[in-house]
């Protein structure tokens, strides 16, 4: 015979525990925590449908369906009970509400409230919302599902040179939006690379060759070579990626549509770094001012300066004292 349950146990109003999960981890992967919960506790509840029910069923958890009202809820914990409610993806907000306009009534003894996160989300899950984002709006919208990538090229340079504008300004708001336009930019491309038809690659395949390509760049790290300075990474970089290009010409891989100061730059650091003694041309006439302009970027490359980065704070610079004659001629 069952001997009846003390005063205490009866007035112990038990609990109700919200167990959250994230969409972007695989169901089945809950914390211990989350397992222990729901293996003991009185009752769990579910909605149809939900993605955790089979492993639920796996570990010999019995789900009773959806939650009750927030009333019914209440009954069912009485005893000291434990319930745990499932949330759904909008995180049980009517169920909470109701929840709480009971215990803001003041007429009842409510049972403990817990929040439990049973699975968190891993540093950069959210890339995995921006390519569903991304995939929904290539299907859908009518100016981004025809866009090509020549189409886009302007707007990724546009978004770069935003991108460092915000850098050199200092202006971390700015930053965050920038990055996001740059990868925006990066996973537009990706998206319609993946419908061509003759050779498809997605975002995946950019992600997974830009892994393979760090770690055989950087084998001080995953690899036995040492690097324990600065330099000794640059020259080991270096090295590695001419074994990985075996390119017949240091001057392979330099893309001639950028900055005409900054290709300057950039082609008078491979011809130093290669020790090829080739002086910058010489001419007279208008052209001169091209010769005497590459001479300038060679000498500020090997001094270790960036000469466009040089040039546009100068300028910019130049720009403000411009703006403070004219606001001192107007006054």
């Amino acid at each position: 015979m069952t001997s009846a349950a003390t005063p205490a146990a009866a007035a112990d109003p038990g609990r109700i525990v919200l167990l959250t999960t994230s969409h972007r981890v695989a169901p089945g992967l809950l914390s211990w925590p989350a397992w222990e919960l729901l293996r003991a506790a009185d009752r769990v509840y579910a909605r149809d449908g939900h993605p955790l029910l089979p492993y639920l069923k796996e570990a010999g958890v019995t789900a009773a369906g959806p939650a009750p009202g927030a009333t019914g809820l209440m009954e069912e914990c009485a005893g000291g009970r434990t319930a745990v409610v499932l949330a759904g993806a909008d995180g049980e907000s009517r169920l909470t509400a109701e929840l709480a306009t009971l215990a803001g009534s003041g007429r009842h003894t409510m049972p403990a409230l817990e929040l439990l996160p049973g699975a968190y989300d891993l540093p950069g899950a959210r890339l995995l919302d921006l390519v569903e984002v991304m995939d929904r709006i290539r299907a859908e919208c009518p100016w981004s599902s025809t866009r090509t990538h020549r189409d886009l090229a302007k707007h990724g340079l546009e978004e770069m040179y935003e991108l460092v504008e915000a850098i050199e300004d200092g202006d971390r708001t700015e930053l965050r939006e920038e990055l996001g336009d740059v990868l925006l930019q990066v996973v537009f491309h990706a998206r319609i690379a993946a419908e061509d038809e003759e050779e498809p690659f997605d975002i995946d395949d950019v992600a997974g060759g830009l892994v393979a390509k760090l770690i055989h760049r950087h084998p001080h790290i995953f690899g036995d070579e040492r690097a324990e300075t600065p330099e000794e990474v640059r020259a080991l970089w270096l090295r590695t990626k001419a074994e990985e290009k075996r390119r017949a010409s240091v001057t392979e891989g330099v893309p001639l549509g950028q900055p005409a100061l900054a290709l300057a730059a950039k082609l008078a650091g491979r011809a130093r770094t290669a020790d090829l003694p080739v002086e910058p041309p010489v001419s007279a006439g208008p052209a001169d001012f091209g010769a005497r302009l590459l001479a300038l970027a060679a000498e500020a490359e090997a001094a270790g300066v960036d000469p466009e980065t040089a040039l546009r704070a100068t300028a910019r610079a130049y720009r403000d004292a411009i703006r403070a004659t004219e606001t001192a001629t107007t006054d």
